[in-house]
C-alpha cells in the first residue's frame, strides 16, 4: 500500500504532460471547426469579449483519463482479474456524463434554441438522473470492488453505517446528479473550475489512500493531472473553455468517488465552492418565483454575484481557490480523525 500514492502521483504527472502536449493542436482544431463559446445575454458585460473562444475543452481532460486508465487495467481485465474493476465505475460515469455534456455543448454552439443555451434543462436533468440511478444500482448490487458502497462513515468517528439499498440508491443518485450540476455551475470564470475540481480529487485521492483503495487513488490523481494540463490553456486569459463535456463529467465522477469512499457526508465541505455555487442558483430561482421577480443575488451563480459587486475576475477566481483548497484540507483532516 505504501507504493500506491507515489505511483498515483507519477501517473498524475504523466497525464499532465500528455494533456499539455496535445492541448495546443486540440485548441487549433476547435478554432478551425469554429466551436466557439456563445455568451448568455444575462452575464456581466466583461464576458462578451470571450465570445468565440474555443469550448468543449473537457475533451482535453476526458481523453487522457480514459486512455491511461484503460491502459493500466486492460491486461488485468482480459485475464478476468476483477480486483481493479472498481476503477471502471467512476470512469464509466465520467464518459457517460461527458457524452451528455458534449451534446449540450454542440447544441449551444449551434444556437438551436437561445444564444449560449444547449439542450433543454428538463431533458438534460432526466438524462443525468437515469445515468446516476444506473450507476448507483451497479455500485449497490455488484458484489466486490466497491468496499464502502451501501453505507457512510460518520464524521469525527470511525463508525461505518450500512444503509438499506432502497435508502442508499436514491441518495447516491442524488449526490451524483447534484455534484455534476454543482461543478457545471462553477465553470464560469477562467481557471476557476479546473483548480477547484483538482483540489477535490486530491482530497478524495488521499482519503482513498487511507482506505487502501489503490485503484481509486490512481483514478483521482490521473484526473488531477488532466485538470492541470487543461489549466495550461484555461489560465486567464483563457484560450480554451471546459464546457459541459468537462464540467458535467468531472462533477459526476467526483460524486461517484465520494460514494465509493463512503465519505460522502464530507462532500459539501470538500467541494464547498461548487456546493455554494449550486445552492446560490437554487436559492435565486426559488426566491424569484416566490416573490415574482425578486433577487437574492445580483446574478447567479455566486461567482457572477461577486463580479457584479465590484471584484475583478482574477480576484474572484483566486479567492475562491483559497477557500476551496482550505475547505478540502479541512475535509481530509476530518477523514483522518475518523
Amino acid at each position: 500500500m505504501t507504493s500506491d500514492l507515489p505511483f498515483a502521483l507519477t501517473l498524475g504527472a504523466i497525464t499532465f504532460l500528455l494533456t499539455a502536449i496535445w492541448g495546443g493542436p486540440f485548441v487549433e482544431i476547435l478554432r478551425r471547426l469554429r466551436i466557439g463559446k456563445q455568451i448568455r445575454e444575462s452575464l456581466p458585460q466583461g464576458h462578451f469579449a470571450k465570445v468565440g473562444t474555443p469550448t468543449m475543452g473537457g475533451i482535453l481532460i476526458l481523453v487522457p483519463v480514459l486512455l491511461i486508465t484503460l491502459m493500466l487495467n486492460v491486461a488485468r481485465l482480459l485475464q478476468t482479474d476483477l480486483t481493479g474493476s472498481s476503477i471502471l465505475m467512476p470512469l464509466a460515469v465520467l464518459v457517460g456524463f461527458g457524452v451528455l455534456g458534449a451534446i449540450d455543448d454542440l447544441e449551444g454552439v449551434r444556437g438551436v434554441r437561445v444564444r449560449g443555451e444547449g439542450i433543454r434543462a428538463r431533458t438534460k436533468f432526466s438524462a443525468q438522473a437515469v445515468m446516476a440511478l444506473a450507476a448507483a444500482l451497479v455500485m449497490s448490487l455488484v458484489a466486490g470492488g466497491f468496499q464502502n458502497s451501501n453505507g457512510v462513515y460518520l464524521p469525527l468517528s470511525a463508525r461505518f453505517v450500512e444503509l438499506p439499498v432502497w435508502i442508499w440508491v436514491p441518495i447516491a443518485a442524488f449526490i451524483i446528479v447534484a455534484t455534476s450540476n454543482a461543478v457545471n455551475f462553477t465553470d464560469g470564470l477562467d481557471g476557476l473550475s479546473g483548480v477547484i475540481t483538482a483540489s477535490t480529487f486530491v482530497a478524495y485521492g488521499v482519503i482513498a489512500q487511507l482506505q487502501g483503495q489503490s485503484f481509486l487513488v490512481q483514478f483521482c490523481f490521473i484526473v488531477v493531472g488532466a485538470c492541470f494540463g487543461f489549466l495550461w490553456y484555461n489560465a486567464h486569459p483563457a484560450q480554451l473553455f471546459m464546457g459541459d463535456v468537462g464540467s458535467l463529467a468531472l462533477g459526476a465522477a467526483l460524486g461517484t468517488v465520494a460514494l465509493m469512499t463512503g465519505q460522502w457526508l464530507l462532500l459539501p465541505l470538500i467541494a464547498l465552492i461548487p456546493v455554494s455555487e449550486v445552492i446560490s442558483v437554487v436559492l435565486q430561482v426559488g426566491y424569484f418565483r416566490l416573490t415574482h421577480g425578486g433577487r437574492l443575488f445580483r446574478i447567479a451563480p455566486l461567482h457572477h454575484h461577486f463580479e457584479e459587486s465590484g471584484w475583478s475576475e482574477t480576484q474572484v477566481v483566486q479567492r475562491f481557490w483559497l477557500v476551496g483548497i482550505l475547505s478540502a484540507m479541512v475535509g481530509v483532516a476530518l477523514a483522518l480523525i475518523s
